[in-house]
């Protein structure tokens, strides 16, 4: 069984990364499976983070917050809805404090 899918709990597609035009977002995430990440935590689970750069805050949805507080290193970069594009984590803030996300 696997250990991931998208966030929405469908299966990983190949075009999952393409970009929206719209939006500057993927067209699916992914994230750990709902099973995988009811086996516990290494890191608070927490929902928004500010990008540096241009100061905005993002707030993501719970399965890719939880797959963050399950497996901090699973991502290498994440979504400004700011700046509207993927930028690398060492950009972003968790909200309120200096750590940075995926630390």
């Amino acid at each position: 069984m696997s250990t991931i899918e998208l966030a929405g709990g469908g299966p990983v597609t190949p075009d999952h990364r393409d970009i929206s035009p719209a939006t500057g977002q993927q067209k699916g995430y992914i994230v750990l499976t709902a099973e995988e990440r009811a086996k516990g935590f290494v890191r608070s689970v927490r929902h928004d983070y500010v990008h540096q750069k241009c100061g905005t805050l993002t707030r993501m949805a719970k399965s890719i917050a939880e797959t963050y507080a399950r497996d901090p290193s699973f991502y290498n970069g994440t979504f400004c809805v700011g700046c509207r594009g993927h930028f690398p984590l060492a950009e972003f803030r968790w909200d309120g404090t200096d750590e940075a996300v995926g630390s």
